[in-house]
């Protein structure tokens, strides 16, 4: 071994008593950029989220989040997802328990524009945000809630359910104060029955709320079209007549403004054929 191998072999060997999450962070403080991969924060985690809590009991909720800011950089850097959406969801919950609506909706929109932010924990931060919507004090913070949601939403399929019920919620708020024809126009925006991850069932309930707001719009052509986007054969099992007779309800009011007096027969037949009715 020659005396310049001899001299760089202690450097190494110093640099390799590092943990994995030291490097990050050195580098991170560098201001350099890290390679994705999985590195486990959740011993950090345990010890830095019930010090941020602490701190937003005693007041300092800017201070807790500067704690948390800079614990989820490091939980996203090294691509762990679930500490950092332990961390997103601490930070929105903080805002929440502290009323700070307007710097909760900042702190949404900061979070999921931060480069390379990872799905999952938006996912939960997004779950987390939906629960708050009963605690809002008045409607102009709710609306303002439901705005920044569908917003950080768009066009992200992993949250894609979360945006269709709060899409569906913000139309049910338009219709309660008499906005039919806007309702309407806001749930004609889903293409639920493209959705792969939602359950069926929830498919076909926003479907058929998307046709009774088209009929209540008098908007007939678009009832026609989107009423085959609903399967009968859904219906075959008689776990659902609830949703069955809703359907067929609306395909006869569809079928008297059309003077289809047999389709209106048919419809009307598999009312009567329904185990309920039965």
């Amino acid at each position: 071994m020659t005396a310049s191998q001899e001299k760089a072999s202690p450097q190494k060997k110093k640099g390799d008593d590092k943990t994995k999450e030291e490097r990050i962070n050195e580098i991170i403080a560098e201001g350099g950029t890290v390679v994705k991969m999985e590195i486990d924060y959740s011993a950090t985690c345990d010890e830095k989220l019930p010090q941020a809590e602490s701190m937003a009991k005693a007041g300092k909720l800017d201070d807790a989040l500067d704690l948390l800011s800079s614990l989820e950089k490091q939980c996203r850097t090294g691509a762990d997802t679930h500490s950092n959406g332990r961390v997103l969801v601490l930070v929105v919950r903080l805002c929440s328990e502290a009323e700070k609506w307007d710097l909760l909706n900042e702190k949404i929109v900061e979070m999921t524009k931060r480069r390379s932010q990872l799905k999952g924990a938006v996912t939960k931060m997004v779950q987390e945000c939906i629960s708050f919507l009963d605690k809002l004090p008045n409607k102009e913070a709710l609306l303002k809630l439901i705005d920044t949601l569908r917003t950080v939403t768009t066009g992200k399929i992993y949250v894609e359910n979360e945006r269709a019920r709060l899409t569906h919620k913000l139309a049910m708020m338009k219709e309660k104060d008499g906005e039919l024809k806007e309702a309407a126009t806001i749930m004609h925006e889903l293409a639920v029955e493209t959705y792969g991850s939602m359950d069926r069932k929830e498919k076909v309930q926003l479907i058929l709320e998307q046709m009774r707001l088209c009929l209540a719009t008098q908007d007939y052509i678009r009832t026609q079209i989107i009423s085959k986007k609903v399967s009968t054969k859904f219906f075959e099992d008689g776990q659902n007549d609830d949703l069955r007779l809703k359907f067929y309800e609306y395909m006869i009011e569809f079928g008297l403004h059309e003077n289809d007096y047999l389709d209106i027969c048919k419809n009307y037949r598999a009312v009567y054929d329904t185990k309920v009715v039965q």
